[in-house]
């Protein structure tokens, strides 16, 4: 069986636009490939990530990582941190270890390996590269309003009414 397939655009401009902020990392360049540490079979630690404070108005925000270009309808989602107080704008390497490594009252949604943490680059091997969007989401509510059993698709949906502003730096990854 073939992968061969069109690449997929950018999810985050198939979004309402909201203000943008900047997003650093000392493990990520942005539009680069990925470090060893951040692929699933090798180091599977999430990247350092610093954030500008969001627009007017942010109370929290939430950290995710997405992959367009898995072989789904839907993508991957990679890592899924929810409530980081808005004072916070920075994860340390090695923050998606646990909920136990995340500020104030932070936690991990499930991902799609279905673990509550970071999961690294695990693409297909032979397969295309792959972008993994780091995100950073001001959001407008001390609390997005789910918990850890929530999917990624409903914090997704919470987000696209709640999301003020947003930042990403994107990596690449082929295996």
């Amino acid at each position: 069986m073939s992968l061969d397939r069109p690449v997929t655009p950018d999810p985050y401009e198939l979004l309402p636009a909201v203000p943008s902020f900047g997003v650093t990392s000392a493990d990520v360049a942005d539009g680069q490939p990925l470090k060893e540490d951040q692929v699933y079979s090798a180091g599977n630690t999430s990247p350092q990530l610093s954030w500008e404070p969001g627009p007017e108005g942010t109370q929290s925000y939430v950290v995710t990582c997405f992959d367009p270009d898995a072989p789904t309808p839907s993508g991957f989602w990679h890592w899924v941190v929810v409530d980081i107080p808005a004072d916070v704008t920075s994860l340390d390497t090695g923050a998606g270890a646990g909920d136990d490594s995340l500020p104030g009252g932070a936690f991990h949604v499930r991902n799609d390996f279905s673990t509550r943490d970071f999961a690294g680059a695990a693409p297909p091997e032979g397969d295309q590269v792959h972008r993994y969007y780091f995100v950073v989401h001001a959001v407008k509510e001390a609390e997005l309003g789910v918990d850890g059993d929530a999917s990624p698709a409903v914090v997704s949906f919470n987000l696209a009414f709640k999301t003020l502003g947003r930042g990403i730096v994107m990596g690449t990854y082929q295996h």
